[in-house]
């Protein structure tokens, strides 16, 4: 990996706490994974009309793929395909996107992570993607989970999906809550048991979500949207945004 660090005035304390814990983070994530960092910048003081930027540490990644044929992309292929969650979800909204943009706030524990957890979900994903079991993979990230359901449809080609809502938890929370590590698949319905098989060997969490299917995202009674208009507010979201 390489690390571009970016943050405010380390003189202030608060500023200094934040670049000394994302320091801390990388190193122990990089320790877990085998994975050095060959490069890297620090960039500091950065402040507008004396506000210090959010705590920015930005990670660029390469590594080597022995045979190009098993690459993975993250849109769905066609319609029937399993969607499953490797991973589990919490009741956990600290730090998140829907926190920012939906309440105006910037506040809350972030998300809990264990490295251990992280390495082994890894290790699923690289070993069903050798097997030739999945379709399509993408992170749950910024957004949580709602928004990566979303990114998938986008294709090409375009695919909705239909998806029963998770009736044990806050439903907030299931959509938007951004609980680390958990990676988003799907598989061709001959191929889940395998893959179920291959979770449950590693102790990693699978939930079978729904399927893909049609031209509409619906999940449970929550969404129904096409995936169009999705489509078109995700393309022009920076133009609305910027003044005419």
């Amino acid at each position: 990996i390489s690390d571009c660090l970016n943050f405010g005035n380390p003189e202030k304390p608060e500023v200094m706490w934040q670049f000394q814990q994302a320091v801390g983070g990388i190193r122990d994530a990089c320790i877990a994974l085998a994975t050095p960092v060959v490069s890297g910048n620090v960039s500091f003081y950065n402040e507008t009309e004396g506000r210090n930027i959010p705590p920015t540490p930005t990670i660029a990644m390469v590594g080597l793929l022995d045979d190009v044929e098993l690459h993975v992309t993250p849109w769905w292929k066609a319609e029937g395909d399993v969607i499953a969650l490797l991973g589990q979800t919490r009741e956990e909204l600290g730090g998140s996107e829907y926190l920012a943009v939906v309440h105006g706030k910037t506040t809350g524990a972030p998300p809990w992570i264990d490295l251990e957890t992280e390495k082994r979900l890894q290790y699923v994903v690289l070993a069903a993607v050798r097997d030739r079991l999945l379709r399509s993979a993408h992170d749950v990230a910024e957004g949580g989970l709602g928004v990566a359901l979303v990114e998938c449809s986008f294709g090409p080609p375009e695919l909705g999906i239909r998806i029963a809502a998770e009736g044990g938890m806050r439903p907030d929370c299931w959509l938007f809550g951004e609980s680390q590590s958990r990676i988003l698949v799907s598989v061709r319905r001959k191929d889940m048991p395998r893959l179920r098989d291959l979770a449950a060997e590693h102790g990693v969490p699978l939930a079978t979500l729904g399927e893909v299917r049609g031209r509409r995202i619906v999940i449970g009674d929550l969404i129904d949207v096409s995936v169009e208009t999705c489509h078109d507010r995700s393309r022009g979201g920076l133009a609305r945004l910027l003044p005419p």
